[in-house]
């Protein structure tokens, strides 16, 4: 079956630097547009960054120029490089994988996520 495992979080004074790993299998990895997702505590899951099966990316505002997610199919990961954290970005950090099957069928798969905490 397919598994998404996340790793890297942990705790960062605000300014530091981590880099998330998604390590996927039971998958074609390459075909999956991968995605990061955050959740902080009473609040909605959100968006953080997205890299299709091209290569395109796509960011939220709050992250461009700090955050840059790559992908090495070789390896079947993701990764998510965080610079410059803000103790805002403190949240549990999900990685997703999709692909559109059809208009209405869309397959997607979530990792158990991996807490990052940004405090001095």
């Amino acid at each position: 079956q397919v598994q998404l495992v996340e790793s890297g979080g942990g705790l960062v004074q605000p300014g530091g630097s981590l880099r998330l790993s998604c390590a996927a299998s039971g998958m074609i990895f390459s075909i999956y547009a991968m995605g990061w997702y955050r959740q902080a505590p009473g609040k909605q899951r959100e968006l953080v960054a997205r890299i299709t099966s091209g290569g395109i990316t796509n960011y939220a505002d709050s992250v461009k120029g700090r955050f840059t997610i790559s992908r090495d199919n070789a390896k079947n990961t993701v990764y998510l490089q965080m610079n410059s954290l803000k103790p805002e970005d403190a949240a549990v950090y999900y990685c997703k994988a999709d692909r559109v099957i059809t208009v209405q069928t869309t397959l997607e798969y979530w990792g158990q996520g991996t807490q990052v905490t940004v405090s001095s």
